[in-house]
């Protein structure tokens, strides 16, 4: 079975081992009575084994419908706030003097010499201070109103090039207000695409951050000629000489002590219309240019009725620890979904996020410790990332303790796989690992990219919640489908959100149909109010991907290709554009490959690569600097990290450990990547060749390879 595959190995003596697995055996015939009438469990497991989401006619490739909008897509989170200022208006009447947004103090920032000699910034921070969703109303108010001042017109573009932080949601509330176009770019894009993004929606304001002034602003504003207003959110920049002349930089603040004074009489005409864009969303695409897609209000308020629906008794006593880039729609729509439902949101970073991230000094709180969330987001790969560390300190300790350790972990397996809970492993062993986050975390939402069943299994058993895992694009409004908490299965995304449907096509060239069986295949196509309106300024575009049915309902085509099963829950079982035909006819599955290997310990990121005028796969392989000293050690190999990386020798033995990997996980001979090539520098966006989450960009990958390309496919393989 999968779950005996996840199992770790350990080496008890077989001896011991039968007496360990009879106590345990007992010990689970004592407390199973108690458990079953106290826990609530059973309720799970019957909701578990229910059918989720069922097709709404008996055609192939009738649409899929949750079993609780069967008759009615939902499309309204509260009764008349069709538009998201509506929304915000009636959480603030709600909520009025409870905590909203929070941010760390800054204590001190010291700088840190490396061994290397390079300098690393750390900093030591506070509590965190919050504002009420009644002070963060009026702040929305006043900026809004001060963006009028200086001149911006209802239904017209206005960028933020920000990190996450309370700011951000404050513009984003008050262009909402407004009426104002939000054009949203990530703090990671390159130069030429910033640019693109700004002069094609032809923004003459921005708002962004003093650091991200410096360093991206600073080297392309020439190349932005109508740019006219830049606003810093974190108060005054030192200036520069070298600015152009016309532009004007405001602080936040001075700009909300304007919109303070204006006069605003005449306001309520700007209010807007749920068919109204409220947001102009830049994705940072696996694929060429970013594109903008074109976010209503009310495509927003669909997708985040679905979402919330997912997420069981959510309200008050929830907070949710906000660190992901807002400029992508997965944390955009998970605030959102906070915001409306009076959790808190308290801020952080990648870099501050745990005790032991990068910019957290040795020996201070990181940001989960400070705040004890009960609700994150994460995209896999940072949940691949845990997934590794936490192992490698499995690995590192006391033969009893690691031991110990596996037992917990295997027997916790053995129990959620039948839908029971272990609150004894969990209090006793798993609460350490629990700690990394808090120690409070309920639901971990995890959307962005694939997440493979080991780290799934592992995220549900070390940190004793539920792994929501979604699938949704920047062009539904994020939304499309969310597991159940009680669906404790891996390798599926849920059943269609109660905003949406979904339906499958045929896609011949890749031999999946709708008429399947066991079950049925084809493309992902998503149906609902959460569909958006397409991408700015791209018509061509915007046709290919979408398409309006006889009856009026909007259905984007996603490029996935999935599976519906039994239950009605989906499975993403592959992508157009990782589909290669190799030269002898044979298809492989470029994501199907990469899912197989990425979670070895040896290999921090891969991607697979292949070609139609050759009859093998190759790939890049970003190794574990650990793991791959280490094997270098044991091969007798001595010589820096490139060297090691360099090396035709250490080439093949990765080579020998991806293969037997491959074998395992039941590829076929010609998936398994032949020749590869090792990168001694990680992927990060900074470097252009992932997405902010984390995903591969192909081209920009082959590009950066193509020497090493030519090279694997310059000689024969024998």
């Amino acid at each position: 079975s999968q779950a005996a595959k996840m199992k770790l190995k350990h080496n008890i003596n077989p001896v011991l081992l039968q007496f360990i697995n009879f106590i345990i055996l007992v010990y689970s015939f004592i407390t199973y009575i108690p458990w079953y009438i106290l826990s609530g469990s059973r309720e799970a497991i019957a909701k578990s084994k229910q059918v989720k989401a069922k097709p709404v006619n008996n055609k192939p490739g009738g649409a899929y419908r949750s079993v609780n909008s069967q008759h009615c897509l939902a499309s309204v989170l509260y009764p008349g706030c069709d538009t998201l200022d509506k929304v915000f208006k009636y959480a603030k009447t709600k909520f009025k003097d409870k905590k909203l947004l929070g941010t760390r103090e800054i204590l001190k920032e010291e700088d840190e010499i490396q061994p290397s000699g390079k300098v690393f910034k750390k900093v030591i921070l506070g509590k965190y201070t919050w504002l009420s969703y009644d002070d963060v109303y009026i702040k929305a108010v006043n900026f809004g109103n001060g963006l009028a001042v200086l001149g911006q017109q209802p239904k017209t573009n206005i960028a933020i090039f920000c990190e996450t932080r309370a700011e951000w949601m404050i513009t984003a509330q008050a262009c909402f207000m407004c009426n104002y176009q939000l054009v949203t770019l990530y703090a990671t894009l390159g130069g030429p695409a910033i640019v693109h993004g700004l002069n094609e929606t032809e923004v003459t304001t921005i708002i962004t951050s003093k650091e991200l002034m410096q360093t991206k602003l600073k080297e392309i504003v020439s190349q932005v000629p109508r740019l006219r207003h830049i606003i810093t959110v974190d108060g005054k920049p030192t200036t520069w000489s070298e600015f152009p002349k016309g532009v004007i930089v405001h602080t936040m603040a001075s700009v909300q002590a304007m919109g303070a004074k204006a006069d605003t009489g005449n306001k309520q005409q700007a209010r807007p219309v749920p068919s109204d864009i409220a947001v102009i969303m830049y994705t940072s695409g696996s694929t060429g240019v970013p594109k903008g897609v074109m976010i209503s209000h009310c495509n927003i308020i669909a997708g985040i009725t679905g979402m919330a629906e997912r997420i069981p008794n959510l309200g008050e006593k929830d907070i949710y620890i906000g660190y992901l880039p807002l400029a992508h729609v997965l944390e955009l729509s998970a605030e959102l979904v906070c915001l409306s439902h009076g959790c808190r949101i308290g801020y952080s970073s990648p870099q501050t996020l745990a005790d032991q991230s990068s910019k957290i000094k040795k020996g201070s709180k990181g940001d989960v410790t400070t705040l004890r969330p009960t609700l994150m987001a994460a995209v896999p790969e940072i949940m691949d990332r845990i997934y590794k560390n936490v192992m490698n300190k499995v690995n590192e300790m006391t033969s009893f303790q690691r031991n110990l350790f596996i037992l917990a972990y295997n027997y916790k397996m053995e129990q959620i796989s039948k839908g029971y809970t272990t609150p004894l492993c969990d209090s006793l062993i798993f609460r350490k690992v629990r700690m990394l986050l808090g120690g409070k975390i309920r639901i971990l939402l995890c959307g962005g990219a694939p997440l493979s069943a080991a780290t799934q299994r592992f995220m549900n058993i070390c940190f004793c919640c539920p792994v929501g895992q979604g699938y949704g694009l920047t062009e539904s409004a994020g939304a499309g489908t969310i597991t159940d908490v009680w669906d404790y299965t891996t390798g599926r995304v849920g059943a269609p959100l109660v905003c949406c449907e979904i339906k499958l096509v045929n896609w011949e060239e890749g031999g999946y149909y709708n008429t399947d069986k066991p079950y049925p295949r084809g493309e992902i196509l998503i149906g609902g109010q959460n569909v958006t309106a397409g991408y700015y300024k791209n018509e061509g575009r915007t046709r290919k991907d979408f398409i309006v049915d006889e009856n009026g309902q909007r259905w984007l085509h996603t490029g996935d290709i999935g599976e519906f099963q039994q239950d009605g829950c989906l499975k993403i079982i592959d992508r157009k554009k990782d589909l290669v035909k190799l030269q002898a006819g044979e298809y492989v599955s470029l994501g199907k490959v990469e899912a197989a290997l990425k979670n070895l310990p040896l290999v921090d990121n891969i991607c697979a690569y292949a070609s139609s005028f050759h009859s093998y796969v190759i790939g890049f392989v970003v190794p574990n600097q650990k793991e791959l000293a280490e094997l270098a050690r044991k091969k007798g190999f001595k010589g820096t990290w490139e060297e090691i990386c360099n090396s035709p020798e250490m080439e093949k033995e990765v080579l020998k450990v991806l293969a037997e990997a491959a074998m395992a996980a039941n590829l076929e001979k010609f998936e398994i990547p032949v020749k590869i090539r090792l990168s001694p520098d990680p992927w990060t966006p900074e470097t252009g060749l992932v997405t902010d989450a984390f995903k591969l960009k192909r081209k920009e990958l082959t590009a950066y390879y193509q020497a090493d390309i030519d090279r694997m496919y310059g000689k024969n393989v024998k």
